[in-house]
This record gives structure tokens, C-alpha cells and sequence, in this order.
């Protein structure tokens, strides 16, 4: 797979832009600090996904003064052009069309682009809470089988109503409450521990990916450890929806409390070790952001080997926040494919682009 241009209007700072990719290896934006290359890359990861990776809502991604942005981009996929189009407003749903025809669901544009992004926000996966450790499992999940997001949207869906009628209970179990609880908590129990089995595989797939990436990235070898740690306790050893059932019935009373569900897939962690010590604790910020990235590479290697096509790698300002030896063993080691990189600087030594793009006062160069 290969995206061959994407096109910007009244995007961020873009009142109009297109960007040509080469069609295999690096393509790098430079530029300096403020200038746009960002947003760039996340126009490109919203079309793919939707949302942006930088976590902004759709009306920040429309351009001061208009009334929506629309993203444009084509792509080769199996032998077949696609055809991407978005239209987002400032306010109200965005519009997608592939290859003309309106995209009824977003579920359906899962899988039609694909990307893997690497920005310095990638510290918060190690320093960060667990939920950003849990959206990588889960984006990771849905990259590699779109339709894991349905069983995401069914546990955050019954955690919504289960959540809504804690509160409501105001702390009292009525026969009522307790009736409707039992339905939430079967409920919770079947999606969730769908979703645990998916994370817990996918888990044991990345760690030793995960460590051959970190030993390559970081230059040297270190025993690196991934834990799937659920928020419950199974002493019984009993299969994971009978134990999150259990759990959820023994966490009524202060769940009535506290107004909110306290076990389950969404208080779950995935625990990361450098030798026998929690990353997040104990790693320097160098192991940390080559950890990060390890992660993130081994999230693409599963991916790839999965999908049979590499996705798109989005590598932003990834060299501002690493030292020169790291960023000469980040680009030494990339996996093949397209690749798009954005810089402020001078490239590593030993960089061999296929393409480079300016961007001077907010525009792409020509």
C-alpha cells in the first residue's frame, strides 16, 4: 500500500496545500518550528483513522475564518486506486467519500489507509496513565482486525450505560437498580472479556518484537518485559468472563459508592519493564523514548506481517527529542515501505531520503 498525494484545504494553517510522497522509502518535510509540517501528517493520520493523533477535536482542525477543511488524499492498495475524501466542518459530522461513494460507517474506512505514527507526545506511552497505554493496544487491535473496534464501542457503550445508571442510583440498590445492574454486568462481562483476550494475545505477540526493536533503537540489548495486569483478581483460575462477572458482582457496593465502575477492560494496564524495573518509574528519559518507539515499531512490524502491507510510517519531529546516536539507529533501522518525516534540523548522517519537501511561511515550497 502507498499513498501517492494528499491535499489540504482551509486545513490548520493550510489555506491550500499538496503534498507528493515518493512512492517507497522517506519522504521529509523540512521546515522551521510553527511553520505547518505537523499538520501535515496529522491531516494524512485523520483520513486514516478518522481522528487526530495529537488528540485535537474536529473544529480545531478547521482553518480560522472558514466554515470547514477538507482533506483529499490517493492511494494504491492491492492493486486497486483509491480515492479518499473528507469534508470537516467546524461543527457537526464530518463527510467521507472513497472513490465517490459515501462512507456509511466509520468502520468501513478501517484498513483502507493505514498509518503508524511516531511524534515526542510518544513519552506520555511511558510516562504517562495506563490509558494511554491501553489506546495503543486497542488502536494497535483494530489495525490489525477492524472489527475489534465493534467490541471497543460495545464495552465503552455498556460501561456509558452501566456508568449512568451508578450515578442515578444515587448509592441506594432499589430492586430496580440491581435488576438493571445484573444486565449491564453480563453485558460487561461478555464484551469485556472479549476485549482482555484480544489485548492479552496481542500483548504476548508485541513483547519479544518490542525488545529486538528497543535493542536496535537503543544500541545495545536489555531484557524488556510487557505484563497484561487486569484490574480484577482471578484466584479461582476461572475463564476471563466468569472472573470479570465475579468481579464486577464482589464491586456492586462500592461501585453504588462511588458512582462508577471500578474493574474492567478500562482500569486495566499494561505494565513495561527495562530489566526487572517498571519503565515508568525507573528508566531514564533516553530509555523511555526508545522504549516508546520500540513499541510503536512493533505495533507497524505486527501490522505488516499481519495485513501483508506496510503501513504508512508518520515519524514527526522524532529526532528533536532523541540523541544523535539514537536518531542515527532510529533511521539505520526503519522498516521498509513509506515512509514521511518531518525536521527542524539536519537529518542524521547516513540519511538517504528519497524526497525532500520545504515548507517556508506555512506553504510546501515548489
Amino acid at each position: 500500500m502507498r499513498v501517492n498525494w494528499l491535499g489540504l484545504q482551509d486545513f490548520r494553517s493550510y489555506e491550500s496545500a499538496r503534498l507528493d510522497l515518493a512512492p517507497d522509502g522517506l519522504t521529509v518535510v523540512v521546515g522551521e518550528n510553527g511553520q505547518g509540517k505537523t499538520n501535515l501528517l496529522e491531516a494524512l493520520g485523520w483520513l486514516a483513522t478518522l481522528s487526530s493523533f495529537r488528540g485535537a477535536p474536529n473544529d480545531a482542525l478547521v482553518r480560522q475564518g472558514a466554515t470547514a477543511a477538507f482533506v483529499r488524499a490517493e492511494a494504491d492498495r492491492e492493486g486497486r486506486r483509491l480515492t479518499l475524501e473528507a469534508e470537516i466542518p467546524a461543527s457537526g459530522t464530518p463527510r467521507v467519500l472513497v472513490n465517490g461513494q459515501p462512507l456509511r460507517r466509520a468502520r468501513d474506512l478501517l484498513g483502507a489507509v493505514r498509518v503508524s505514527v511516531f511524534s515526542p507526545d510518544d513519552l506520555a506511552l511511558i510516562k504517562g496513565g495506563p490509558s494511554e497505554r491501553r489506546r495503543v493496544l486497542d488502536d494497535a487491535l483494530v489495525a490489525l482486525q477492524p472489527q475489534h473496534a465493534e467490541t471497543i464501542a460495545s464495552v465503552e457503550r455498556v460501561l456509558r450505560q452501566r456508568g449512568a445508571l451508578l450515578r442515578q442510583a444515587g448509592g441506594k440498590a432499589s430492586p430496580e437498580v440491581v435488576s438493571t445492574l445484573d444486565v449491564w454486568d453480563t453485558k460487561l462481562a461478555e464484551h469485556g472479556a472479549a476485549l482482555v483476550a484480544a489485548r492479552r494475545a496481542l500483548v504476548t505477540r508485541l513483547e519479544p518484537v518490542t525488545a529486538k526493536a528497543y535493542a536496535a533503537v537503543a544500541s545495545g540489548a536489555a531484557a524488556i518485559g510487557l505484563r497484561y495486569a487486569a484490574s480484577w483478581a482471578n484466584p479461582a483460575d476461572l475463564d476471563e468472563q466468569t472472573a470479570l462477572h465475579a468481579a464486577l458482582a464482589a464491586a456492586r457496593t462500592d461501585d453504588l459508592r462511588r458512582g462508577a465502575t471500578t474493574v474492567g477492560p478500562h482500569r486495566d494496564e499494561l505494565e513495561l519493564q527495562i530489566g526487572t524495573l517498571p519503565a515508568r518509574t525507573h528508566a531514564s528519559q533516553g530509555e523511555q523514548r526508545s522504549l516508546a518507539l520500540a513499541l510503536r515499531l512493533a505495533v507497524h512490524e505486527a501490522v505488516t506481517e499481519t495485513t501483508g502491507a506496510a503501513p504508512v510510517l508518520l515519524l514527526d519531529d522524532v529526532f528533536s527529542e532523541l540523541d544523535p546516536l539514537r536518531s542515527a539507529a532510529l533511521l539505520a533501522n526503519l522498516p521498509t515501505g513509506q515512509a514521511v518525516l518531518t525536521t527542524a534540523g539536519a537529518l542524521p548522517a547516513g540519511a538517504a531520503p528519497a524526497a525532500f519537501v520545504k515548507i517556508e511561511r506555512g506553504r510546501i515550497a515548489v
